[in-house]
């Protein structure tokens, strides 16, 4: 069975939950992955989700910040939640298909402005969170498991409109890519968007604060859907769904997708 998972940062679901909708039925992915909803699970606008064909949700919220939710046509299972760095965050859920396939679902912290965890705590605190996440995929090596949400963090020189201006700058410093990559490896994950998509400028998220976004196109790949091997051979069709970013009321980040033989 071909399933279609969706994964976007939507900066307020309640805010944003139009151009929710106009996803699900332009896209028509069979699950989509939320992150920064921004909302306790029970204010969460369900009702309207149910009515174009997603009747099934897991989810954790927080009021005004944070969030992470699943939404699917297919019936899923809540499979947890892992509480990173103790803060009491809403920045993981997973839910279970009936096939046994778990799916992850993050919102990485995104660490400030100032790479330096002496002087910035948010930064450290994204350090942190990567190495526990690291630690955790270490200590039960996933199987059947797929990984999407905004990880926060351009790892490629080709995931940010300049390597060389950005290298001080947090989402694409040397220490935040190496920590990624670690946790990469520590699940065998496979970056199945860049395995679709080999070369070339990618992005994801492109800032409010530039005049015309689309023109600058100063962007950088910040959304990411990974799999464990397993499951990676019988993935593809990733695309970036950048139209998204000029629709209206936008999210600062664009819908990243991808097809599964599950």
């Amino acid at each position: 069975m071909a399933v279609t998972i969706a994964t976007w940062n939507i900066n307020s679901v309640r805010l944003r939950e139009p151009i929710v909708l106009d996803l699900l039925r332009d896209e028509a992915p069979d699950i989509l992955c939320l992150q920064e909803t921004k909302s306790p699970v029970d204010k969460i606008p369900v009702e309207g989700f149910a009515e174009a064909g997603y009747p099934y949700m897991v989810a954790r919220g927080q009021k005004g910040y944070n969030g992470v939710a699943i939404l699917s046509r297919l019936p899923i299972e809540d499979a947890g939640q892992r509480d990173f760095c103790a803060k009491g965050d809403a920045r993981h859920v997973a839910a279970r298909l009936a096939d046994g396939t778990v799916i992850h679902n993050f919102y990485v912290p995104a660490g400030g402005d100032e790479p330096d965890r002496e002087r910035n705590e948010k930064f450290g605190h994204k350090l942190d969170f990567l190495t526990e996440m690291r630690d955790w995929f270490h200590g039960g090596k996933p199987e059947r498991a797929i990984m999407v949400g905004d990880l926060n963090i351009a790892p490629r020189e080709d995931d940010v409109w300049d390597h060389k201006k950005l290298l001080k700058v947090v989402s694409h410093t040397p220490i935040e890519v190496e920590q990624l990559a670690q946790v990469q490896d520590s699940g065998a994950w496979v970056d199945i968007t860049r395995a679709d998509i080999p070369e070339g400028k990618l992005y994801s998220w492109w800032s409010y604060r530039a005049r015309d976004w689309d023109a600058a196109d100063k962007g950088r790949r910040l959304d990411h859907i990974w799999a464990t091997p397993d499951l990676a051979s019988g993935a593809g069709g990733s695309r970036i769904l950048r139209a998204c970013r000029g629709w209206e009321k936008p999210s600062d980040h664009a819908p990243v997708l991808a097809s599964f033989d599950l």
